[in-house]
């Protein structure tokens, strides 16, 4: 009955932290700019965002779970969130103690079917690291399975006991704050909340699968079967469950040990270009690859003089860890990406709008036009640029340009799709990476070769786009005649119809004007919003009460407005 009540406990302090901000969003967002308010709200705009990603860190923190997942979800989702909470919650790590052992070991016991004791000869109680789903511990085989495996040293991954139900508890909450924030048609109009809740809660999941993560490990090392640079530690399936795992022992040198890799005789440069190298042949050669390669999962081996060198001048591999998070680059994304490279190729402005369309980034309700003009802009002013030129321009124009293509790009429904979203966490962890070992790694130079690689690749088919597009070309040039004919006859008869795109904002401005009369509900809203809030928070609850009047006389004077006509 705890174990229920402290489930209760953790949804309601869940819906609790959604409901305040999103209230807090809503005066700030909404009603004041309604009033005539809009240079105040943005006035403190950064330090509110700002504070609501500390105030959810310390929650995520405090409730473990999901929640610091959501948090590290959430950082790599520039296309959803504004910089000041990515920022903020970038950091974000599993930062909850580790279960005491007593637990792990009924839980581990009851997976494998028999005490540890016997599944291994040796198990450290304490772990080698512990996050918010699981922790490791390190362990030695039975001489049996040693024998059979032909491993002695191993680590056993436990999932934290009780794991599954805290995830149904907050994937519950997160659902129910989706379904909220559906009906806000400022929110529903630019981004798929239930269906990016859905993307996570799937991601999820598979990473507590550890049955699906040996799968996804086992492929992965039959991808790089042959190649010398990389290796997957051998899993040993006798004592791996859903929520058990047990593989290799290979800790060695973590990627990010710049000390330790000059200690080893190692550059860490080379290891930057030679970890971009892995990481695009993953995307672009085996489109198969590591969505999660934070320094905690990728080792730096050396080989030394041994026969596991392949040559003298190979000292050290690659070992990956950690399969729960994988991605793969589907044909209809790189159909996709391939129609973008076109595009820039030509110069295209629409049919990179087209590419970005066909990968899934832009909602079917976007409206690209002003997009269109972006793009076209940006090739007629950089196209065709390299990066030594480019470094030439004025700092000034690049910002004049980035906020004026910022402004667009926010006014459109876009979001990354899933596979789009795990392919530029990649990237982004990856260039993270490769500039804290060399500082002065370039990730374009590195992907060069990659792109050059993927257009011959699709060679035939640009030629035959190129084609299809001249055909276009051309079809639309022979049916101008008859096409201006037509239009000539209908201004001739009247009927052409012509889009005002100012009279329709004027217009909507009157039908928004017109609605005013809801302020008085706002009014209720506000008074018993204020009531309930002030209990937790007395501060922004008396402020909310005490503006509560704001609504209601603005109600009282629009209607006054409304009955005396517009002043002229």
């Amino acid at each position: 009955m705890t174990n229920v009540g402290n489930m209760r406990a953790r949804y309601r302090r869940i819906l609790r932290f959604a409901v305040r901000y999103l209230l807090q969003t809503w005066w700030y967002e909404l009603f004041l700019p309604r009033v005539g308010l809009a240079r105040l709200a943005a006035r403190s705009r950064s330090t509110r965002l700002r504070r609501v990603a500390q105030h959810f860190h310390v929650l995520a923190v405090d409730l473990g779970g999901l929640m610091i997942k959501v948090g590290q979800f959430m950082s790599s989702r520039l296309d959803v969130l504004p910089p000041e909470i990515t920022n903020e919650l970038e950091g974000l790590q599993d930062e909850v103690p580790p279960v005491p052992f007593p637990g792990i070991r009924a839980l581990a016991e009851a997976e494998l079917g028999v005490t540890l004791e016997r599944a291994f000869s040796f198990i450290d109680p304490t772990p080698v690291a512990a996050a918010s789903l699981g922790q490791v511990h390190r362990a030695r085989l039975s001489e049996d399975d040693a024998a059979e495996t032909g491993l002695l040293d191993v680590v056993v991954k436990i999932q934290r006991p009780g794991i599954d139900k805290i995830i149904d508890v907050d994937l519950s909450a997160l659902r129910r704050v989706s379904g909220w924030l559906s009906h806000v048609r400022l929110v529903s109009d630019r981004v798929d909340i239930p269906a990016l809740v859905e993307e996570f809660a799937f991601t999820s999941l598979e990473e507590i699968d550890y049955l699906h993560e040996g799968a996804g490990a086992e492929r992965f090392a039959q991808d790089f079967a042959d190649d010398a640079r990389v290796s997957v530690p051998d899993l040993v399936w006798e004592r791996t469950t859903r929520r058990v795992l047990t593989m290799q022992d290979v800790t060695a040198i973590k990627i990010n040990d710049i000390e330790g890799l000059r200690a080893a005789g190692i550059d860490p440069s080379d290891v930057a270009d030679e970890f971009a190298a892995v990481m695009f042949d993953q995307l672009f050669v085996h489109g198969y690859f590591h969505a999660d390669p934070h320094p905690g999962n990728i080792f730096v081996t050396p080989l030394g003089g041994g026969v596991e060198a392949d040559s003298a001048s190979r000292t050290w591999k690659f070992t990956f860890v950690d399969f729960g998070m994988m991605g793969e680059v589907p044909d209809a994304l790189r159909q996709g990406l391939r129609k973008v490279l076109i595009a820039a190729a030509s110069r295209d402005g629409k049919g990179m709008v087209d590419g970005i369309r066909e990968v899934g980034v832009l909602l079917p309700s976007a409206d690209t036009a002003e997009l269109e003009r972006a793009m076209t802009k940006l090739f007629a002013r950089f196209g065709g640029m390299g990066f030594a030129e480019l470094q030439n321009v004025d700092p000034r124009e690049f910002r004049a340009f980035a906020v004026e293509f910022g402004d667009v790009v926010r006014s459109l429904p876009f979001q990354l799709p899933e596979n789009f979203f795990l392919i530029v966490r990649a990237m982004s962890l990856t260039s993270g990476m490769c500039s804290s070992l060399d500082p002065a790694f370039n990730i374009w130079n590195a992907i060069e070769p990659y792109s050059a690689q993927l257009i011959r690749a699709e060679g035939g088919n640009l030629v035959q786009d190129v084609a299809k597009q001249a055909m276009s070309t051309l079809g639309i040039i022979a049916r101008l005649p008859q096409r201006l004919d037509n239009l000539t006859t209908r201004i001739e008869e009247g009927t052409i119809s012509v889009q005002t795109p100012r009279l329709d904002r004027r217009l909507s401005s009157i039908d928004r004007t017109g609605r005013r009369i809801i302020s008085a509900i706002l009014f209720a809203a506000l008074l018993i919003g204020g009531i309930l809030l002030r209990a937790e928070d007395v501060v922004f609850g008396t402020v909310l009460m005490a503006v509560s009047a704001l609504p209601l006389l603005h109600a009282i004077f629009a209607g006054v407005v409304a009955r005396r006509g517009p002043l002229r």
